[in-house]
């Protein structure tokens, strides 16, 4: 099935891993952990981490007992944050086809704006939303608590 809203399998990990990393806020999770945790590839993760750690969103800490925690409290962390360190700025995209609108031959868009609508809904949602909000879920809602 295909969807509108394509989110990359990187920024996908870089946003359940910093929320995990939230929940477990008083640990230091290995790669190894998460990525079963995730259902993902650990070397894949490691390569999102690392972005994230450049970011200066995560800190790495060496050592037998190394492993990957949030560089802040996770109320001062956005997703917004989360994303652009691994796709970029978030741009506004007003058409769907992703045409300049010099090439568009209409006067008026055919998907009645709802583009524009999307991105700022995506936005202020991501803009608005720290990790700790993600991490007030009733005790079983998450599948990772129990797999740490």
């Amino acid at each position: 099935m295909s969807s509108f809203v394509h989110v990359s399998e990187a920024a996908s990990l870089a946003l359940h891993s910093t929320v995990l990393m939230a929940e477990e806020a008083d640990e230091i999770l290995t790669t190894k952990e998460m990525a079963r945790c995730l259902g993902a590839s650990e070397a894949h993760l490691s390569k999102v981490l690392q972005r994230l750690t450049r970011a200066g969103l995560v800190e790495s800490v060496r050592g037998p007992r190394g492993g990957f925690r949030l560089a802040r409290g996770a109320a001062q962390i956005t997703l917004l944050e989360v994303w652009e360190a691994i796709e970029g700025r978030l741009e506004t995209s007003h058409c769907l086809f992703g045409r300049p609108t010099a090439t568009c031959t209409r006067a008026g868009c055919i998907m009645g704006g709802v583009m524009s609508q999307v991105d700022r809904m995506v936005r202020e949602y991501l803009v608005g939303t720290p990790l700790s909000a993600l991490t007030d879920l009733p005790e079983g809602e998450t599948k990772c608590r129990s797999a740490i």
